[in-house]
């Protein structure tokens, strides 16, 4: 990907957040740099607590780091301020946050059409801009309907097409489909796919969901603030660490460098089957040894897991027999 355009960089980010608990400080970021392209679509996976969101904000110029540097379309954002910060953002990325953050005061449409007016766009074709996006997102008939009148669903979706108003080149999300059903999270995705395809808009999407995860070309395994894995087809080892160091402490801790345990495919359980002076050889203990593909693809799901209806060559979203969602599988 050497010859493409980056989109986002990330230069050693740290990040505390101070704090007079006895616990003291809490280190959310601890020295993270990434490398994003134009078009790229890539997943940040974690469990809760590992920094995923203050990434994210961090990322997208809401949050100033402690330390390190963030670059937005080749522009070092960290370093600007005020209207240029706004208008950088403006002109760039989008958000997409799990809780939708809609203005309460305003509906639906002028929800959605508020970054183009805030942009200098008159009203009349700011909405006609945002209607058209409400109804990709079969949201048509609730765009007058104000946000305490919305479903969680519906109100997502709103966010949604608000965040794909701009046109933006780059589309941070946090969790975009956790508060939808399965399937508008599906027809949310196919969005998505359509415009990654088609527009090549770049993704960055913090998620637990593997089916969303797997829209990506790429997954960044976060864990208390450290990049500690990455996976998929465009594996960029700089974005983990480029030193190669295995470092054993006094009380006998052993610490991987995280390109390191990408390789041997993960933290886990290890035996050492040689000692020798100077000398350690590791193996994964054959009870946890599982076979990893490249990448994942999902399929709409051939049997009904509730009645066992059969779809055949069908591709229904709901079951003709009991109601119920059709799943997506690994293929």
């Amino acid at each position: 990907m050497d010859s493409e355009q980056e989109i986002l960089r990330a230069n050693s980010l740290y990040h505390i957040y101070e704090s007079n608990a006895e616990d003291g400080n809490v280190v959310a970021l601890r020295g993270l740099s990434m490398t994003m392209y134009e078009g790229e679509a890539v997943a940040v996976v974690g469990p809760s607590g590992s920094g995923k969101s203050t990434l994210l904000k961090c990322l997208g110029g809401l949050m100033k780091p402690s330390a390190g540097s963030v670059e937005l379309g080749g522009k070092r954002m960290t370093r600007l301020t005020g209207s240029d910060l706004v208008k950088l953002r403006q002109e760039t990325v989008s958000f997409i946050f799990q809780d939708s953050n809609l203005l309460p005061h305003l509906n639906a449409i002028d929800n959605v059409a508020q970054p183009l007016i805030h942009q200098g766009v008159l009203a009349r074709p700011a909405r006609k801009k945002a209607l058209a996006l409400l109804e990709r997102l079969g949201m048509a008939e609730r765009a007058y309907g104000m946000p305490e009148e919305l479903s969680g669903g519906e109100q997502q979706r709103v966010a949604i097409s608000r965040a794909l108003i701009t046109d933006p080149k780059l589309i941070l999300a946090d969790e975009p489909t956790g508060a939808l059903d399965p399937i508008t999270s599906r027809e949310v995705l196919d969005l998505f796919r359509q415009l990654h395809k088609e527009e090549d808009v770049a993704f960055l999407l913090v998620t637990h969901n593997r089916e969303v995860a797997s829209f990506c070309e790429r997954s960044l395994e976060l864990r208390e603030g450290r990049f500690i894995a990455q996976h998929g087809t465009d594996v960029d080892i700089g974005d983990l660490s480029d030193s190669r160091e295995l470092i054993v402490d006094d009380s006998g801790t052993v610490s991987l460098p995280p390109d390191i345990l990408l390789k041997i495919g993960g933290p886990g359980r290890f035996e050492m089957k040689e000692i020798e002076r100077d000398v350690m050889n590791f193996e994964r203990v054959d009870e946890e040894k599982v076979e990893v593909t490249s990448e994942n693809k999902f399929v709409l799901s051939p049997t009904c897991p509730a009645c066992k209806h059969e779809y055949g060559e069908s591709e229904e979203q709901q079951c003709p027999s009991c109601g119920s969602s059709r799943p997506m599988v690994q293929a």
